[in-house]
């Protein structure tokens, strides 16, 4: 019986020091909201390069989540490549797979059959967590520095992509 509640004991406290890690670091300023400093992901691109959201510091972002079984995100990709082939001097589109419900092999057919040439970064580390992204596709428009300005749920058309754009401050 005390082997029972010392092992309780333990695994309460290392629950506690983990919990106490998690929210010391978070940074109060860094959410999903409209305001918030947008979450500063590190992933791969589907050419294996790695990019930063803080990379496009000074340049507008259009932080997209899909994948490849969503019906909407599918009828808005054509869309964005055409806003990203009228604008991408000026905005820059970053398209985040959500990897750990899709696989590789989808995605880059997907890609290849579509011809989107702007980035399509993989979200094998689950970063949509950090944009609280429940539905797809889900999409962040993101400000020079970095805080977000607008969140959008559900399909966007090229010219509903081009009034978000126009209204991030």
């Amino acid at each position: 019986m005390i082997k029972k509640l010392l092992a309780v004991g333990l695994l309460l406290c290392l629950v506690g020091v983990a919990l106490v890690q998690v929210f010391a670091e978070k940074d109060p300023n860094v959410g999903a909201s409209v305001g918030d400093q947008a979450y500063d992901f590190d992933l791969a691109l589907l050419s294996g390069d790695q990019v930063k959201l803080s990379d496009y510091r000074g340049k507008k972002v259009i932080v997209n989540f899909w994948a490849t079984w969503c019906g909407p995100c599918k009828d808005e990709m054509p869309e964005m490549q055409l806003y990203y082939e009228d604008y991408k001097d000026e905005v820059e589109i970053l398209a985040v797979n959500i990897t750990s419900s899709d696989t590789l092999e989808n995605v880059e057919k997907f890609v290849e059959a579509g011809q989107f040439t702007y980035p399509i970064l993989l979200d094998e580390n689950r970063i949509f967590a950090y944009y609280e992204v429940l539905n797809m596709p889900a999409t962040f428009f993101i400000n020079e520095e970095g805080v977000i300005s607008a969140r959008h749920e559900g399909p966007l058309t090229y010219s509903m992509l081009d009034n978000y754009v126009n209204k991030i401050k």
